[in-house]
């Protein structure tokens, strides 16, 4: 008789009934997807905010739509299938040619992703705090490797625990620079044409699918590994849609609240701290915790995610290739500024996304009619 994953067995001491279990994955999921570019402000600011209403409720609207089939999709399917690899997760969408370009692809970008959130974390050191982003930057990777180290069975419920604080505040921060100066908004709006902005896409249709294509490549394997561990399919699909709604309407908020404040947050590396900063010094450095907490629960799991595709979880070999690349991923993530990592990693991979969300699109409507006929 097969014993129980370690996360499985986690899962079901820690989480005594479905809804708590429900909150935990919605928020594994929250905390996987804010990292660097959302806490900071940066990536909201590209994929949302520099395109004025449309970007920000089109855009928003958009996201919240394909976010939720997507993690909805891979969480069910994972509890499905149950695969023997998470990157399986590809070749069952794509079949084997495709879905093996689509697998190496992913760790690829997944790996890229990582050095974006030490870039991160070497900005706020340097923004806020005035020290040297190699401080943070290795700072990050080092906690981010010890953390990995000890596999999965202790990633998912830190991280889900700490990602809806973090989107909490997110979100209050955002209302905070939305009532401090609501005329802001639509002033904002009318100044976008005449500020030079960094955008993710030439408008804000396609920055949206860009968006959704980066964090399917992110969310791809991690979810399919964690619905593994949900009890049923419900159990499945309720975690998927609590976190996709929770992290798009956090977008929506977060991106109003830059848009009220646009000509002081544009040309930021840290644009949040700058929202921050207008409450008060103090607030400024609780957030600057915050982001580096939101990097910290992207980080982890994109690491492991990488080290995962190739030994299994926790053991010797798992545990040395994680200290490789995290050493690897610092030197690369301290070379280029953290706003040109966000838009070139993210926007490029973004649109390979794309093509996997149509052919997910395709599997799910050939797997309904197929179930219409018999």
């Amino acid at each position: 008789m097969p014993q129980p994953s370690p996360t499985q067995a986690h899962l079901a001491t820690v989480e005594k009934t479905s809804v708590f279990r429900v909150l935990t994955y919605a928020g594994a999921i929250v905390a996987f997807l804010i990292g660097s570019g959302f806490a900071t402000g940066q990536e909201i600011l590209q994929y949302f905010t520099s395109y004025g209403y449309w970007g920000i409720f089109g855009t928003g609207i958009l996201v919240l739509v394909l976010m939720t089939y997507v993690a909805i999709e891979f969480f069910t399917v994972g509890q499905a299938k149950k695969f023997e690899r998470p990157s399986l997760i590809f070749h069952y969408y794509c079949g084997k040619h495709l879905g093996t370009f689509f697998d190496f692809f992913s760790i690829l970008f997944v790996f890229l992703s990582f050095t974006v959130m030490v870039a991160g974390a070497g900005a706020v050191f340097e923004e806020h705090y005035g020290l040297s982003k190699y401080i943070g930057g290795i700072g990050l990777a080092l906690a981010v490797g010890i953390s990995v180290w000890f596999g999965l069975k202790s990633l998912v419920d830190v991280i889900g625990k700490i990602g809806p604080l973090i989107v909490v505040i997110a979100i209050a921060l955002g209302i905070v620079g939305i009532v401090q100066n609501p005329g802001g908004i639509a002033e904002g709006n009318a100044l976008l044409p005449g500020l030079e902005l960094t955008q993710a896409s030439t408008n804000w249709f396609m920055s949206g699918l860009s968006y959704v294509g980066f964090c399917m490549l992110w969310l791809a394997a991690f979810l399919t590994a964690l619905g593994k561990t949900a009890r049923s399919r419900r159990e499945a699909a309720a975690g998927g849609l609590v976190g996709a709604v929770a992290f798009s309407v956090a977008c929506i908020i977060v991106g109003l609240g830059l848009l009220a404040n646009i000509t002081r947050v544009g040309g930021t590396e840290i644009p949040m701290l700058v929202l921050a900063s207008d409450v008060g010094p103090l607030l400024a450095s609780g957030i600057s915790v915050m982001i580096l907490a939101g990097i910290y629960t992207t980080a982890v799991p994109l690491l492991w995610t990488v080290s995962s595709r190739f030994f299994a979880d926790k053991t010797l070999r798992f545990k040395y290739l994680t200290i490789a690349l995290a050493a690897v991923g610092t030197v690369i993530g301290l070379i280029l500024p953290f706003s040109q990592m966000v838009n070139i990693v993210y926007v490029i991979n973004g649109y390979v996304g794309i093509l996997l969300l149509v052919l997910m699109l395709v599997k799910t409507g050939t797997r309904l009619i197929s179930r219409r006929s018999i």
